[in-house]
């Protein structure tokens, strides 16, 4: 009876020390990921620095092209260190959006060297991939819900994309005159079912 009294306390002890070697080991995983995550978000701000040192030189929207696309590389940078660190569909979800916001504000100012009717087809083609994007964070984001949430956000994202790139085939059209722009808006409607 001892002997047996005997081995339950020593598989008691085995598995109290297995545990704590367990939850060691996962602070030690939690410290590391701590780690990387502040690494990447140092890195992130030095590379923020060394990219905008670089657009000094440069003038007008040349420059602030530059500076913008190093602020949004560095939020990309950032959001991406977060959502590795936090592991979150929310957290993926907000590394999708900060890219698309990113794409989208050079897009825009990239834009601005641009004039009338080719300034206007550049602003609805960066509102068209900017509204993409969007579609495609909130379809990752609602993947790991039911398949039924998944497609139904998937059926909104292609609608709202739909619409955006019918609105920039409609500003192409908008440069053109008589038949080859009545031509150009009957394609559209068709091409976008509107």
């Amino acid at each position: 009876m001892s002997h047996r009294i005997a081995m339950n306390v020593l598989t008691c002890a085995c598995i109290a020390a297995a545990g704590m070697l367990s939850t060691t080991a996962a602070s030690a995983a939690d410290a590391a990921a701590k780690d990387r995550y502040d690494a990447a978000q140092k890195s992130a701000e030095a590379d923020y620095k060394a990219a905008a040192a670089r657009c000094d030189d440069m003038k007008d929207n040349a420059k602030k092209i530059c500076v913008e696309d190093a602020k949004g590389k560095e939020k990309i940078a950032k959001a991406n260190a977060e959502a590795d660190y936090k592991q979150t569909p929310k957290a993926r979800y907000d590394a999708a959006v900060a890219k698309a916001d990113a794409d989208y504000s050079v897009a825009k100012l990239r834009c601005d060297d641009k004039k009338g009717n080719d300034k206007d087809v550049c602003v609805k083609d960066a509102d068209a991939a900017k509204t993409k994007a969007y579609g495609d964070a909130k379809v990752m984001r609602t993947s790991r819900e039911s398949s039924k949430d998944t497609m139904a956000a998937r059926q909104d994202a292609n609608a709202d994309a739909n619409k955006a790139e019918y609105k920039a085939a409609m500003e192409r059209c908008d440069s053109l005159t008589g038949n080859s722009k009545d031509s150009c808006v009957a394609e559209a409607k068709t091409r976008y079912h509107q």
